[in-house]
């Protein structure tokens, strides 16, 4: 049996962990050649050991994952390439025909198992993937990958089955929990699977301000910011329900004029 090596290019190290374990149980007997933290790092790695795939998350410090893919396929050996990425699978249904394949952050056992899978069959028939047309949806399809972006306006929550439609203006702040990012409205918490990261590069930034490492406040939604004897700023939240700390790496925002 072939011994099929891999490279996984992610910049959240908890995240690169965890693939590299479910690749590790699903797919034993393949090679995990390295972890790289950026763009520029994947390109080296790639170049240097030729690995028969690479994951690759969509956004990354220095060159984004598409740029790392479109320069892969100027190498001489091109290997099978995975995006991994937090956009939801209604967006990126058109990818399962595709000749490559894409992983959801947080990535699933079984939907992993398939990718497996689906990389075995192709690198049993030594195809290679075209990417022209592909990364040309990808770009379309995926905010922040070197085009200019319309601000996002609703959030979709919910299953196959049923998605709500939460528009942004309706939101009062965002909170990473875990996995998920938990979405605050006056009528209540709704769970997303969304990166807070990926979220904050697809608002408005002149209406949504991280105030937090773990959360992202709606500005028009702040009735006022009150400062405490130990110089920390609370956020009052029109339904005078939420009192929300900010970080003092960005308290700056509260300062009087």
């Amino acid at each position: 049996m072939p011994r099929y090596s891999y490279l996984i290019a992610e910049d959240e190290p908890a995240l690169a962990t965890e693939l590299a374990m479910l690749l590790r149980r699903h797919w034993p007997e393949a090679i995990c050649i390295g972890v790289a933290a950026s763009g520029d790092e994947a390109l080296h790695l790639a170049r240097r050991e030729q690995p028969d795939i690479v994951f690759l998350d969509v956004r990354m410090p220095g060159c984004d994952g598409i740029t790392v893919a479109r320069e892969l396929c100027k190498e001489a050996h091109v290997p099978l390439m995975v995006f991994v990425t937090a956009f939801d699978q209604y967006a990126l249904a058109a990818f399962d025909a595709a000749a490559l394949d894409y992983l959801l952050k947080p990535v699933e056992c079984e939907r992993l198992a398939l990718c497996v899978e689906r990389l075995k069959e192709r690198l049993a028939r030594d195809q290679k993937p075209a990417l022209d047309d592909l990364l040309c949806q990808l770009r379309q399809l995926v905010p922040g990958t070197q085009r200019a972006q319309q601000a996002l306006r609703y959030i979709r929550a919910g299953t196959e089955q049923s998605v709500r439609l939460i528009p942004v203006e309706e939101v009062l702040y965002f909170e990473a929990r875990d996995k998920y990012v938990s979405v605050i409205t006056p009528e209540g918490e709704t769970l997303i699977r969304t990166a807070l990261r990926d979220l904050l590069a697809s608002l408005d930034p002149e209406h949504f301000w991280q105030v937090h490492r773990g959360l992202i406040v709606n500005a028009q939604a702040i009735v006022s910011a009150d400062r405490d004897k130990m110089g920390r700023v609370r956020l009052n939240m029109r339904d005078n329900l939420h009192k929300l700390v900010v970080s003092r790496q960005f308290s700056h925002r509260f300062k009087p004029m």
